[in-house]
């Protein structure tokens, strides 16, 4: 049992160092619409003495959580019953754990039930917005776990706010560091609220789950190196990582999953709005949910059998939809807004037909030096949704190199992993 391998040697909170504002934060209709309830990462760091001072972590942390305070406070209800974040400055959940393990004796090479029950905390109370939890393994290596609520942030708040908490800790500072912007109403709906019919045909406010199946679902990392990327790029006509990268995992899982050939295969992808889509242009730091859902669809046997730079061009042609006019992001807000139902976790995977590719690409994923240096790796720490890909920077000295973490089902993912490698070896054999 994972409980009988980890021993937790201290569990406090961390409050703000200084007075914050005392107030109930306003949701907007993006930051309701998430189902995922708590988000866990790991981040897997060397042996250094950064780390050993937890002291030092804490003090760092309560320094933080004054620009990024919202994450100290709790989950609550207006009087109208909608979701808020009640800023109270309670503060957040700091484990301190032992592992009898080494590094070695691990498996982190892809997200498991297992990493997270060993290296993320458990959240008690559920209204808590944000948990860490610090391991030292046997060989001295450490695992920094962290739970944020999926309500509040997005992944560039989290690694925003990961960033501030490392620098503070690093040189004590923070001189460096760029405040959150937590103005909410930006992406305040429209009164009245107003969808206009052509935005729906790209957008895909709320991902649709459907029970499990019975069918097990299993995850895999598909590494990409740079020089196959170059080749992917190629083939996709000059098309961006993503769409490339997207394009190809369309195709291959359209084609391991034998998708019937009249079946409608969609795409779906949440996009960073906080440089497009919306005018004026949010701020590059504003902290909080600023993805909108967009998609793109066609008949399994297009997907499977076109040429790929097709399929990348579907892609792209739903991404330059976000930048027409401005239109597209409001209607989506206004659209959450009509039909919001309170956020809540909700679980189960995508239809077979569906995919939704999550871009952590270009994201300060790896830029949390504490003082021992960068991470080693880091990664969600469970994946288990099924139809749910992630396509993130590997993280290594090979600048450019991406992974792929796709969950499943377990019955197909082995010839998808086939079939993405063959798709790339194949077509630069041709080039």
């Amino acid at each position: 049992m994972e409980s009988d391998k980890v021993q937790v040697i201290e569990s406090s909170l961390v409050a703000p160092r200084e007075a914050t504002p005392t107030k109930g934060l306003w949701l907007s209709p993006i930051d309701l619409a998430a189902t995922a309830g708590h988000i866990p990462l790991v981040f897997f760091y060397s042996p250094g003495a950064a780390f050993s001072n937890v002291a030092r972590l804490k003090e760092a942390m309560a320094r933080a959580l004054v620009a990024f305070y919202p994450l100290a406070g709790r989950l609550g209800v207006e009087e109208d019953g909608r979701l808020e974040i009640s800023c109270n400055g309670e503060g957040a959940l700091f484990v301190v754990s032992r592992c009898y393990l080494a590094a070695q004796d691990i498996d982190f090479s892809k997200p498991s039930p297992q990493l997270r029950r060993m290296f993320v905390p458990r959240i008690e109370p559920l209204s808590l917005i944000l948990a860490v939890q610090v391991t030292f393994l046997k060989c001295g290596r450490v695992v920094l776990g962290v739970a944020v609520h999926d309500s509040a942030v997005d992944g560039m708040s989290t690694f925003h706010f990961v960033q501030a908490w490392s620098a503070f800790a690093k040189d004590g500072d923070g001189a460096a560091i760029e405040l959150p912007i937590h103005d909410r109403a930006l992406l305040r709906a429209r009164s009245p609220p107003v969808v206009h019919p052509d935005a729906l045909s790209v957008l895909y406010p709320r991902v649709a789950l459907c029970e499990p199946s019975g069918r097990p679902n299993a995850v895999e990392v598909f590494p990409i190196s740079r020089d196959q990327l170059v080749t992917l790029k190629r083939l996709c006509g000059g098309a961006s990582t993503f769409c490339s990268v997207s394009a190809l995992v369309w195709q291959c899982a359209a084609v391991a999953r034998r998708l019937p050939p009249d079946a409608v295969a969609r795409l779906t992808f949440p996009v960073n709005i906080r440089r497009r889509g919306v005018r004026p242009p949010l701020p590059a730091r504003y902290f909080g949910k600023a993805l909108v859902e967009l998609c793109t669809a066609g008949a399994a046997r297009e997907i499977a059998s076109e040429a790929l730079a097709s399929v990348a061009c579907r892609v792209s042609r739903a991404l330059a939809r976000l930048d027409d006019d401005g239109e597209l992001v409001r209607s989506a807000i206004d659209y959450l807004e009509l039909f919001q139902t309170g956020s809540r976790p909700v679980r189960g995977s995508m239809l077979e037909t569906e995919l939704r590719v999550i871009s952590w690409l270009n994201l300060p994923a790896y830029d949390a030096d504490f003082g021992c240096g960068r991470p080693r790796w880091m990664s969600r720490a469970e994946s288990v949704r099924g139809g749910f890909v992630i396509i993130m920077n590997d993280g290594s000295q090979e600048h450019d190199a991406v992974r792929v973490v796709m969950c499943m089902e377990a019955a197909n993912i082995n010839e998808f992993g086939l079939l993405l490698y063959a798709s790339i070896a194949n077509h630069a054999s041709k080039l």
